[in-house]
């Protein structure tokens, strides 16, 4: 099966959905395939205390089906498939799903990132037996236990918080002295008496028989080495951009985010992409969602020309 499309925006979270509700609002009946997580990394997170409007607050998978209402609202049409190929060479833009085939005018790149990994052994065994990236996800599974948080940016200190609801220890490990993420959050970190700081170190194996048990930490200062016993690990430190369907396709820089200007036109004519697909430096839900109202802006500028 095949179709024409005006706007085809890859991917459902902030950055895809903003670009859908300006597309709408233009007329340009865009259609949204979400991939297999409406909502993004932010429909993950289990509060979201800084995006305008909501002063006390809300919810990463609420904000994200009041992003999709007000897009559909407008008249965007989400689609449940995956990308599985493009073909930007030339003009219509094809790209193949798992369900059909589709002819694209212009398309907008909104398919974020996923979590980075330690790659340390024990890692990809233990996965979903004590190993994890979200927080709100499995949070519930650690109640009264012991848990390690990984990172020192906003989301492992928020995930960090967040835990505490159900740990009885979380025990947040860092590879400097200093942390990246806000100073609000780390007023609040410090209040805890729940959360426990190993600085200035790394995880080098994730141990156990079936699940967690323990993990092999090493200070990055000193070269010693540790045990700490844990019955979980969650991981937060960093994300990589889902790119690999445009690799040599569009221009990306060394980490593989697609380059874009000022206005998130990428190398293609016609191709735009917004949110973690293409931001490197801020990766916030206000910045991505920005990013995707310029891009459906300047897909209907192109169109229009």
């Amino acid at each position: 099966m095949e179709s024409n499309e005006k706007v085809v925006v890859l991917g459902a979270g902030p950055a895809g959905y903003s670009a859908a509700l300006y597309a709408a609002r233009a007329e340009l009946n865009p259609l949204v395939l979400t991939g297999l997580q409406p909502g993004g990394q932010a429909a993950l997170t289990h509060t979201i205390e800084n995006y305008p409007g909501f002063p006390e607050g809300v919810g990463g998978s609420e904000l994200g089906d009041l992003f999709q209402k007000q897009a559909e609202r407008f008249g965007a049409r989400m689609e449940y498939d995956s990308v599985t190929a493009v073909d930007f060479s030339k003009k219509p833009f094809k790209i193949n799903t798992y369900a059909r085939e589709i002819m694209a005018e212009s398309v907008i790149i909104a398919t974020g990132a996923s979590p980075v990994k330690l790659n340390v052994p024990g890692e990809d065994t233990l996965l979903g037996k004590g190993v994890s990236y979200c927080a709100t996800c499995d949070g519930w599974f650690f109640k009264e236990k012991r848990v390690a948080v990984v990172g020192g940016g906003d989301s492992a200190l928020e995930e960090a918080l967040f835990l505490t609801r159900y740990a009885s220890e979380v025990t947040i490990i860092h590879r400097r002295d200093a942390f990246r993420a806000g100073a609000l959050l780390q007023k609040r970190m410090h209040e805890n008496t729940k959360i426990k700081l190993v600085l200035d170190s790394v995880v080098k194996e994730i141990r156990g028989s079936g699940k967690v048990e323990s993990l092999l930490v090493s200070n990055v200062k000193t070269g010693q080495d540790s045990v700490l016993e844990t019955d979980g690990i969650f991981i937060f430190i960093g994300h990589t951009p889902n790119n690999d369907l445009y690799k040599g396709q569009l221009e990306m820089d060394e980490r593989g985010f697609i380059k874009v200007d000022s206005k998130m036109h990428t190398s293609v004519a016609g191709v735009y992409a917004a949110g973690e697909a293409a931001d490197s430096d801020f990766k916030q839900v206000i910045t991505s969602a920005g990013m995707g109202a310029a891009a459906a802006i300047e897909a209907g500028r192109f169109l229009s020309e």
